[in-house]
């Protein structure tokens, strides 16, 4: 598996080997040791989740307060979406910043988000199957979001307003400016 650091050093895109020949395909899907030792720190995932949607579904942006923030890894079994972390990171000199990077069944991308990061994703193909994992359980206490559509993030979504489904949540999430 190889990690590579995306525009903010510390979103990790994992490009996976993949072995195949005329009868499949095999890869390792996770190495947490192989994944410690480019990362310099352990990690300790506790919780994986997966959602199927259709096109147009857009989930975010979301993160969790401390002290249940998350550090996920997320990864498209079937399908395909656009994945997207911004850092909220108030020291950071990323703050403010996202990348966006496509995570599908063909190219078997993973992203790793650490905690301090808004994180979100449109479904780009219909019956998309996302996974991921989490170094720290759901507490619908400490869940927040954002609006999906803030200016001051100008997150190019690949797709038209009227293309996208919302939850209610997701719908009526704060500025940006609320964080800062």
């Amino acid at each position: 598996m190889k990690f590579i650091r995306s525009e903010i050093p510390d979103v990790i895109v994992c490009e996976p080997t993949i072995h195949g020949d005329d009868r499949g395909y095999f890869l390792e899907t996770f190495r947490q040791d192989k994944l410690e030792e480019f990362l310099g720190t352990k990690l300790n995932f506790c919780q994986d989740n997966e959602s199927k949607s259709n096109k147009g579904v857009l989930r975010g942006l979301h993160y969790q307060l401390p002290p249940f923030e998350q550090t996920k890894l997320v990864r498209v079994i079937s399908g395909k979406v656009l994945d997207v972390a911004v850092d909220i990171r108030k020291n950071s000199p990323t703050f403010g910043k996202h990348i966006s990077i496509e995570l599908s069944a063909h190219n078997k991308r993973q992203l790793l988000i650490p905690k301090g990061f808004l994180h979100g994703y449109v479904v780009l193909e219909n019956n998309t199957i996302f996974s991921y994992k989490v170094d720290n359980y759901y507490a619908p206490d400490h869940d927040r979001g954002i609006a999906y559509n803030d200016p001051d993030l100008a997150i190019d979504w690949k797709l038209g307003t009227d293309e996208l489904q919302l939850s209610k949540k997701d719908r009526v999430q704060p500025a940006f400016k609320t964080l800062t």
